[in-house]
């Protein structure tokens, strides 16, 4: 991942007044959680949404220093994504993330969901306490609340009814990944009162880079490797249809899409048919299909910042949709 250190380097005091924003903001008199937080931040990942704040923020500013509503953003960006890793751990029951046990697995589901909501109260806090305290700033972040409690309920549904398309895929992840991207990014161009094209193309390029990452995500799924942090499949243990299976279901006739369909249903009662769902997906093109489309958003996310002047943030912001593609965890 040397983009993401190029990225954090380039950022600088920046990157680090982020850091110190989430770590104060998680201080707690009690030595528990305080050991929980410690203990989910020494895993915390790319921590992509903080770094594409800011990187927007400066791409909208002529790469102007961040201003204390950019830090505050950017870091309440990061609590809210781990705050829904939190629940969601709880909702699939989920013992590994990253690589190693969750929270969930570790200390039980009322544990991981009392720190996911502690979390999520102090990503509010960040925002609330800026003193920029711009209205459409909060009603971006109170947005992605709503569409990501819509996305997980969509999900569940869908998983129940098994009749997810495409359509309703891209509104899963939009829902639950793209639209965390967008709060990020648009937050962090209301912070440098960019223009009115700066806002559509921070907007354009997060919502398409947010759903080439899931997408990306689910290709892992069905075709990833050890440094994924969890086995193959678990997508369809969890009753998931995404890209890669969807794909492979539209190159089929309809009668075999509803059979596979339907050892997706009953996953539950017959696990052993993982394996054979994994080999339909990849005998049948589904992750080549789920490819194209992955390639398809990354070049609408890079098409979307034709309108901001080059800059060194702009390129960095390029990098990171190629990145996005080529990534291998």
């Amino acid at each position: 991942m040397l983009i993401i250190r190029k990225i954090k380097e380039y950022l600088g005091d920046d990157w680090t007044a982020v850091q110190t924003r989430i770590s104060e903001a998680l201080d707690s008199d009690i030595a528990l959680l305080n050991s929980t937080n410690a203990s989910i931040l020494s895993n915390s990942g790319k921590q992509l949404r903080p770094l594409l704040a800011l990187m927007m923020a400066s791409a909208c500013s002529s790469g102007r220093p961040a201003c204390d509503a950019t830090i505050r953003y950017a870091a309440a960006a990061e609590l809210l994504h781990n705050a829904t890793l939190l629940h969601d751990d709880v909702a699939d029951e989920s013992d590994m993330r990253r690589g190693k046990p969750t929270i969930y697995s570790l200390m039980g589901p009322a544990v991981s969901v009392l720190v996911g909501d502690y979390w999520l109260v102090k990503a509010m806090d960040l925002i609330l306490g800026s003193s920029k305290s711009d209205m459409e700033a909060i009603r971006t972040f109170s947005k992605t609340l709503s569409d990501l409690a819509e996305g997980e309920m969509l999900q569940l549904q869908k998983a129940q009814s098994g009749d997810t398309d495409e359509q309703d895929y891209l509104k899963i992840i939009y829902s639950k990944t793209a639209s965390l991207f967008e709060a990020a990014c648009i937050s962090a161009a209301i912070s440098v009162d960019a223009s009115e094209a700066c806002m559509a193309a921070a907007r354009e390029y997060a919502v398409s880079l947010g759903l080439a990452f899931q997408i990306k995500d689910d290709i892992l799924d069905y075709a990833g490797t050890d440094s994924v942090g969890k086995p193959l499949g678990v997508d369809i243990l969890e009753q998931k249809i995404t890209m890669p299976l969807l794909g492979a279901l539209k190159a089929v006739p309809a009668d075999e899409a509803a059979r596979v369909r339907g050892l997706v249903a009953d996953i539950a009662g017959h696990p052993e048919h993982r394996d054979g769902i994994v080999a339909f997906v990849l005998e049948n093109g589904g992750v080549a299909y789920a490819k194209v489309r992955l390639h398809e958003f990354v070049e609408q996310a890079v098409r979307a910042l034709d309108v901001m002047e080059d800059s060194p943030a702009k390129a960095y912001l390029v990098e990171l949709a190629y990145f996005t593609e080529m990534r291998d965890n």
